[in-house]
């Protein structure tokens, strides 16, 4: 353009994207709700499989070597037997 025209920058011609106009009038809401929301249902999904992990994970009796070694140890088994339980629980 030349230096004398009477071209000039017009301001409404260009839509004004700005912070507010985008993300909080517009649908941008929206988009923060679903990030949001997906945030806080991972933290209360990894929250309630931690819990359930830790109560139900283990099994009330423990494993075979341990109830064995229990039985031993009250006197229901004799060590003959301990070792031979043990070598095959310790086999498969």
């Amino acid at each position: 353009m030349r230096a004398g025209s009477d071209w000039h920058f017009n301001q409404e011609s260009c839509m004004s994207h700005t912070y507010w106009n985008d993300w909080y009038f517009g649908w941008g809401w929206f988009l923060w709700f679903g990030i949001i929301f997906l945030f806080f249902s991972s933290i209360g999904n990894w929250g309630y499989t931690y819990s359930a992990h830790r109560r139900y994970g283990q099994l009330p009796g423990g494993d075979a070597l341990d109830i064995l070694n229990a039985r031993y140890a009250r006197g229901e088994i004799t060590r003959e037997e301990l070792a031979v339980m043990r070598s095959e629980v310790t086999k498969s």
